[in-house]
């Protein structure tokens, strides 16, 4: 018995080591990176698409060499399955930005970023285009515009890729760019990195999507990872800057609140309005332009997608002054589904769909829904679930996980929106509909897939 006792014994201690293990090096032994490895070159690197303005008829690009490279310009082109395509490419000279981050640690750097915004281009069209200075060009890439009218179409939305990002968030968007190649963008609720400022971690992020970020534009908000002093000296007041590569690097709409510009805006793509917030600074000064663009919306969907979660989902957090300042307005307007991050742990759930039934005391879901709340995680950090769960929200939480990469791929076809979230192993974990009814609240279809709910006491490996 005792022999036995000591085995048990042993065994749960080898047990415990090697978890202790596994949670140590996957902090503490991170991948090494050959020296100048994120440093520009003469060569077009971190290309990226994204909107700045009408996307049916407008798409930019920015890319970035290093200081030497001071006139660059685009190509472009309908794109033809016939090779030669600089055959029938115009020129389109770029705009060019330096940033001189020598006095900043972790950024340390010279670089020249150039950005082209395409205009006048016919809508739901198949172009081609590629970078560089007239000489030294990148590869060429694809890109189709928008339709001007309603038409079905879908796009990615991810949670914070912030670390391990060439290590693990590479996987994952490429799963999620194989699971829907025809996705017209994407959505990153920030935290792209972990330290604002560090060119390193950017260039992880450039090389994780690599061609990706060139083909499927990049629709980001800033987290507030994205959001970190200038330098060690102290902060009297506190002071965090926004990264310096973030405006430099994304050409976003400037259709925000001025004190916002590039990190509040919205666009409308194809009968839907993509509403996209700064959670991490004046957050009051965004609620009146937040009114104008819910009021005065012509769309027949609205999506909206920001940082900190209305209705929290870590340990120790809770956004109660934003939840009071914006959830009023996001149920005024009927937003149909708000998608965020921060909390690195997945939760859907809906607020105002919860009815009491008194007699037998329970909650029951109500399938003529309110807005649905979705928080996700692509990268490789991850948190504890609250003990609470939503207990203490007003809203009915559905399907959560922990310990967990996702994607999730959203698909709106006329009346239906079709929501899936998927693991970075390709496995449907969670899935549900919303139909638009006249006059009325959407009506909700719960779609879960009959697979197990993730936590980290039935997730392997433990971290």
């Amino acid at each position: 018995m005792k022999r036995l006792l000591f085995t048990l014994v042993a065994l749960a201690c080898l047990h415990y080591s090697s978890l202790v293990f596994a949670q140590n090096s996957i902090y503490d032994d991170l991948p090494q990176f050959a020296k100048n490895w994120s440093k520009p070159t003469e060569q077009p690197d971190h290309i990226i698409l994204t909107f700045s303005g009408d996307p049916s008829t407008q798409q930019s690009v920015t890319w970035r060499t290093d200081a030497t490279i001071k006139n660059a310009v685009a190509q472009i082109t309908i794109a033809y399955a016939a090779p030669r395509l600089r055959k029938t490419a115009v020129n389109v000279m770029a705009k060019t930005e330096t940033m001189d981050a020598t006095a900043i640690k972790t950024a340390e750097v010279v670089s020249n970023y150039h950005s082209v915004t395409f205009e006048n281009l016919l809508p739901d069209t198949l172009y081609a285009y590629r970078v560089g200075d007239g000489k030294i060009w990148s590869e060429w890439f694809h890109f189709r515009t928008a339709s001007k009218t309603a038409k079905p179409f879908s796009f990615l939305y991810v949670g914070d890729a912030q670390n391990f990002i060439l290590e693990l968030w590479s996987r994952l968007i490429r799963t999620g760019f194989s699971k829907a190649p025809e996705a017209s963008f994407i959505i990153h609720a920030g935290d792209l990195v972990s330290e604002a400022h560090s060119e390193r971690q950017w260039h992880e992020w450039f090389t994780a999507g690599g061609w990706i970020h060139g083909m499927l534009p990049s629709v980001p908000v800033p987290g507030n990872h994205e959001y970190r002093p200038l330098s060690d000296a102290p902060q009297p007041d506190k002071t965090k800057n926004l990264s310096v590569q973030w405006k430099p690097q994304f050409t976003l709409p400037e259709n925000g609140p001025k004190s916002l510009s590039e990190t509040t805006y919205f666009f409308d793509y194809q009968d839907t309005r993509f509403i996209l917030l700064n959670s991490n600074t004046n957050q009051q000064e965004q609620v009146p332009w937040l009114e104008s663009v819910l009021k005065d919306n012509p769309n027949k969907w609205t999506i909206v997608s920001f940082h900190h979660p209305i209705f929290s989902t870590a340990n120790e957090r809770d956004n109660q002054e934003l939840r009071e300042m914006w959830k009023p307005l996001l149920d005024k307007y009927k937003v149909d589904l708000v998608l965020q991050g921060h909390d690195h742990t997945y939760a859907r759930g809906q607020a105002g769909s919860v009815a009491k039934n008194e007699l037998a005391g329970i909650n029951k879901l109500d399938p003529n829904a309110g807005t649905v709340y979705v928080v996700s995680v692509s990268g490789g950090k991850m948190y504890n679930f609250r003990k609470d769960l939503w207990n203490n929200y007003d809203a009915n939480l559905e399907r959560k996980a922990e310990n967990t990469q996702l994607f999730q791929v959203i698909k709106i076809d006329g009346d239906q929106l079709l929501f899936e979230a998927y693991t970075a192993t390709g496995e449907l974990y969670d899935s549900f509909s919303l139909q638009k009814k006249q006059n009325a609240p959407n009506k909700f279809k719960e779609q879960v897939p009959s697979t197990s709910e993730r936590l980290h006491n039935n997730t392997i490996p433990k971290y």
